[in-house]
């Protein structure tokens, strides 16, 4: 059950405001709400212009002394720090960009209620989120759990209205790395609708009825025998994009325990050694040891929140898939 209560935010109005509406000066002060969040509040009655209530479109006279209550979820409700390290990549005030490892979820949620990402953000950067939602801590989008990257966190309720605007308008740009079953000697795209699959509601498809509209770009940077090492480029954001549609083309994410096939759960159940022991091959054995989804989110790029600036911020390459290229390397000459 959440729990709140009013932090008040205050400030006295410059006579230079004088004429402005009050939500568009607010939304115009730093680290202040944005105007759709200031509207909420005045029609809550949050909103106080010389301790009397206001509506938005009030018009500043300059000097008014301005008071909002926002709500902030006691520590007891929600997830709880904890000192979890971070491999942080980028931070300012504005803004986190932290390198997620494999096995660690991002949101707190029914059987993964600590270890996540959230956790770790909470004691490194503590921070009270408004409205709502402190089971986000700013994060404003996602990565599975057994994909690794670069993963964007908003500390102002202004950055992250900005960075989820980019979001939905597409500006911002995501690079993957993926091993993938199968060799793929060409650039291209996969144009495919996305949505539940009918028989199996915890997976995607893109042969379904309802399905959102996805678009992936893939480069090969890499090809061994039997698997190719991949740079692609969703221009969508819809659940397991990258996995379903490579699969969808007879590619699968090496060691995807949903989309990769039989053959991947078979691996995946019984280890290299069962691999091994079936008369496969080395390369089979070298796919067999990935022990999750060879899937890297590899960079991002967008505008800075606050002043605009054109940022990308990048993760490293971690050991396991490292360690897996290196292994087919070998293997293929």
């Amino acid at each position: 059950m959440k729990s709140e209560s009013p932090r008040p935010l205050l400030c006295t109005v410059p006579e230079q405001a004088a004429g402005m509406r009050l939500d568009r000066w607010l939304a115009s002060q730093e680290d202040w709400p944005t105007r759709s969040q200031i509207k909420l509040a005045a029609r809550e009655g949050r909103l106080l212009v010389d301790g009397r209530k206001a509506p938005v479109s009030h018009r500043l006279k300059g000097g008014e002394d301005v008071v909002l209550s926002v709500p902030v979820f006691e520590a007891e409700s929600g997830p709880r720090p904890e000192d979890i390290e971070l491999d942080i990549l980028f931070a300012d005030r504005h803004l986190i960009a932290v390198n997620k490892p494999a096995g660690m979820v991002v949101h707190p949620a029914v059987g993964n209620r600590s270890g996540t990402l959230v956790n770790a953000v909470l004691h490194h950067f503590p921070s009270a989120p408004w409205p709502g939602e402190p089971g986000r801590a700013g994060i404003v989008h996602r990565l599975d759990k057994d994909t690794s990257g670069v993963i964007l966190i908003a500390r102002t309720v202004a950055a992250h209205e900005n960075l989820a605007g980019q979001f939905r308008r597409r500006t911002i740009k995501k690079e993957y790395e993926a091993v993938v079953r199968g060799r793929v000697m060409q650039a291209g795209e996969i144009d495919a609708p996305i949505g539940r699959h009918r028989l199996e509601r915890q997976r995607m498809s893109t042969s379904t009825r309802h399905g959102r509209a996805a678009l992936t770009r893939y480069e090969p940077l890499e090809m061994f025998a039997g698997a190719t090492l991949l740079r692609v480029f969703p221009h969508s954001g819809r659940t397991h994009q990258i996995r379903v549609h490579l699969a969808s083309r007879g590619w699968p994410i090496v060691a995807d325990r949903v989309y990769g096939g039989r053959r991947t759960r078979t691996a995946a159940a019984g280890g290299a050694r069962a691999t091994a022991a079936a008369g496969r091959s080395g390369f089979e054995e070298a796919l067999a040891s990935m022990r999750r989804q060879a899937l890297h989110a590899r960079a991002i790029s967008f505008l800075h929140p606050f002043d605009g600036r054109e940022m990308t911020v990048q993760a490293p390459c971690p050991a396991d898939i490292a360690a897996l290229l290196a292994e087919l390397r070998r293997l293929s000459r």
